[in-house]
């Protein structure tokens, strides 16, 4: 099923994403933890890309045995990063046939953390060309495009970055899921500054639960100097252990979860990092077995 029309269906979605494993030994691991979230229902998941095209060959391998073995609605990662526009279009061929509808279409990091964004010669630039590219030669699929509540580290013009983001959904872009987050008022005011310029495609709100101090420095890395708010700050500073800062963080997250529910969202994707552990949490804090529950209390 194509993710816009779980959007209409639904009050507000539930997503997980997944990343390929790098080893053979990881694949059992990643589908004994996905088998451990089956049981929530969720609406869809997504399968991530590698940086420079790292994983290309193992994300379309997931994404294959999630939608065949398991029967989730799947929607794969497409970036322009070392892609010809010919080799995408083989890509979307690819999982045309096998029957998928969906996509997230990005532009991608580059390769390297210390190189800058380079377009690849016959590639495309920027996300909004990727996005008008599958729409006009795949006019069947579903596009996601990625939001940044918090800015997008490489415009600082919080108003041209509104701009780019319009770009792609008028580009053809069917809805928006955005960068995680930990203050939902960050969320609540990027919507409302979305629609304030014209943005009207469905947002869906990202959220990764902190498990441990390692990974709240890592996750301010990987999003730019994403804003800890100072409760969340002191909760896990004041842990005695990485036992209590993943308590601590689940129980945020589980708080953030709740809030967005009840103001109804569109949709919540949960980034599990290949693990069931935290998200399993997040339901049974919140007294729900199933994502249909959350609608249902």
């Amino acid at each position: 099923m194509k993710v816009k029309d779980l959007l209409d269906q639904t009050p507000t979605t539930f997503s997980f994403e997944f990343f390929p494993p790098k080893s053979e030994d990881g694949w059992e691991n990643l589908f004994n933890n996905i088998s451990k979230l089956l049981p929530l229902k969720p609406s869809y998941v997504s399968v991530t890309y590698g940086a420079g095209g790292s994983t290309r060959h193992r994300t379309h391998e997931l994404v294959v045995r999630i939608h065949k073995e398991l029967g989730l609605t799947v929607v794969p990662h497409l970036t322009c990063v070392g892609s010809t526009k010919d080799e995408i279009a083989k890509i979307m061929e690819r999982y045309q046939k096998e029957g998928i509808e969906n996509v997230l279409a990005l532009r991608g990091d580059a390769p390297d953390d210390n190189e800058k964004w380079t377009k690849t010669e016959g590639g495309f630039e920027y996300a909004c060309e990727l996005v008008a590219f599958i729409r006009k030669n795949f006019p069947d699929f579903c596009i996601g495009v990625a939001g940044f509540p918090e800015g997008h580290p490489e415009t600082p013009n919080r108003l041209v970055e509104l701009d780019h983001l319009k770009a792609k959904v008028d580009a053809g872009a069917d809805y928006i899921v955005t960068q995680f987050f930990f203050a939902n008022q960050d969320f609540y005011d990027y919507q409302e500054r979305c629609s304030l310029a014209g943005i009207e495609a469905p947002i869906i709100a990202g959220i990764m639960p902190i498990i441990s101090t390692q990974g709240m420095h890592r996750m301010s890395e990987l999003a730019a100097g994403s804003r800890i708010p100072a409760p969340l700050y002191r909760l896990i500073t004041r842990a005695v252990n990485e036992e209590y800062v993943e308590h601590a963080g689940v129980h945020w997250a589980s708080e953030q979860v709740r809030d967005l529910v009840e103001n109804q969202v569109r949709g919540i994707h949960f980034y599990t990092l290949n693990r069931s552990n935290a998200t399993l949490r997040i339901y049974q804090s919140l007294g729900v077995k199933n994502s249909k529950q959350f609608l249902e209390t």
